[in-house]
């Protein structure tokens, strides 16, 4: 798993380095962005090779006085890619000490979980994709769609050592979508009929191998998301308040709210993808219009703000997962809220 991954289509000439700098150029912009920025450079810094440049971000991270929104992450990510250049130890010692902090965000789990399978350690991925499960999704009535690599990885690694089903390898299979079935697209023989001298089980293998890798790589190719953009309650009051022009803009709290997810669904029904909502803020948005040397009471400028925080990381995905709350705020499941089919 990696914060930025290069779109598909120009992944083997983009210039790395390059953005990797850019981003960095970008982070010292946008303080309140420079967790997920240099994240994003640091990935690029990865590919293209040097992985010293990459922990240094990473540490540049750990060691920074605002505090991180997600620390276990930052120190997943560095062990990671220590490991790829033969700083074995350090990695270990890392990655021991997130599995005993036992962070509750999936994400470094999967991360240390993935970096020890792909190291060949299979009992301690093994070990490590159960404790992650165990810990967050025991209790739990369907599990967030943030864990589901974890159950994949447990399944998969599962598979490579041999061992027979459990609950959790049949709750793996329930949510798996794709048409190639996680029993065989983690059998391992799949992986030895590649070196087949049998022409026809190698086409069968390329032809499940390019099913696999197309949608893997359409994943990966989206851009930010097609974002509109949504003023919290109070941040909308602030705005109105000092822009009452922007009031025919925004009649009131409800109909703004009304309005997005109209568009939402246009958009979606027009065949549009990757949809996303961003929440602007007032002084994000009045020193977007200053870097702009425009006012902020010009309407133009607000789908140029979405799309400038969705360049940023800021979009949030829509539609919400299924049981996950309203974007709105109103903290009710979205099929409850904004999410009720209209008639």
């Amino acid at each position: 798993m990696r914060p930025d991954t290069p779109p598909a289509d120009n992944a083997d000439t983009v210039d790395h380095a390059a953005e990797a700098a850019r981003l960095e150029r970008t982070a010292g912009l946008y303080p309140e962005d420079a967790e997920a920025l240099l994240l994003r450079a640091a990935a690029h810094l990865e590919l293209s090779g040097d992985r010293p440049a990459a922990t240094a971000l990473y540490d540049r991270l750990i060691s920074s006085g605002d505090g991180l929104e997600n620390p276990h992450l930052v120190r997943a990510l560095k062990a990671s890619n220590l490991w790829e250049y033969d700083h074995e130890a350090e990695a270990r010692a890392i990655i021991e000490g997130i599995r005993t902090t036992a962070p509750r965000d999936p994400a470094p789990w999967v991360i240390i979980a993935e970096s020890l399978e792909s190291h060949d350690e299979l009992e301690s991925a093994h070990k490590t994709f159960t404790e992650a499960v165990d810990l967050l999704l025991r209790d739990v009535p369907e599990p967030p769609y943030a864990t589901h690599p974890l159950l994949f990885g447990r399944h998969r690694v599962r598979r490579m050592l041999g061992a027979a089903h459990d609950t959790w390898d049949t709750l793996a299979d329930t949510l798996h979508t794709a048409p190639v079935s996680l029993d065989e697209l983690h059998d391992p023989k799949r992986v030895w009929s590649l070196g087949s001298d049998n022409p026809a089980e190698l086409q069968a293998e390329l032809v499940r191998l390019r099913a696999e890798l197309g949608t893997y790589r359409e994943a990966l190719s989206r851009p930010f998301p097609v974002a509109v953009l949504h003023w919290p309650t109070q941040e909308l009051q602030e705005l109105l308040t000092a822009y009452p022009d922007l009031t025919t803009e925004y009649p009131s709290h409800e109909t703004h709210l009304a309005t997005i997810e109209a568009s939402l669904r246009e958009l979606a029904a027009s065949g549009t993808q990757n949809l996303g909502i961003v929440s602007g803020t007032l002084p994000s948005y009045e020193a977007f219009a200053a870097s702009e040397g425009s006012s902020p009471a010009d309407t133009t400028l607000l789908p140029q703000y979405a799309t400038t925080l969705a360049a940023r990381g800021r979009a949030v995905a829509w539609p919400p997962q299924r049981e996950a709350e309203c974007w709105c705020g109103s903290e009710r499941p979205y099929e409850t809220c904004h999410g009720v089919q209209q008639a």
